[in-house]
């Protein structure tokens, strides 16, 4: 559970970095893991869609993930 909320707190962070302090992105490893694929993967994502929005962008582009995102993606990293 606090994996998931980790990760929501990760692509919340993300698409808003300007808002947010570096402290409430997520951890680093969670940032360096997402944060590429995120850009590439989920532009259209608004921040005020909320973080499951982000999510759910990643989940449909699981198969063009970069190893160390879906290894976030699915609780082992």
């Amino acid at each position: 559970m606090s994996r998931c909320l980790a990760l929501i707190a990760l692509l919340l962070a993300v698409s808003s970095a300007q808002a947010q302090k570096a402290e409430e992105m997520g951890t680093p490893e969670q940032r360096q893991a997402c944060s590429h694929d995120v850009g590439r993967y989920c532009k259209m994502v608004k921040p005020e869609e909320g973080p499951f929005a982000y999510l759910a962008c990643l989940q449909k582009n699981r198969e063009k993930l970069r190893p160390q995102c879906l290894k976030v993606i699915e609780g082992g990293g």
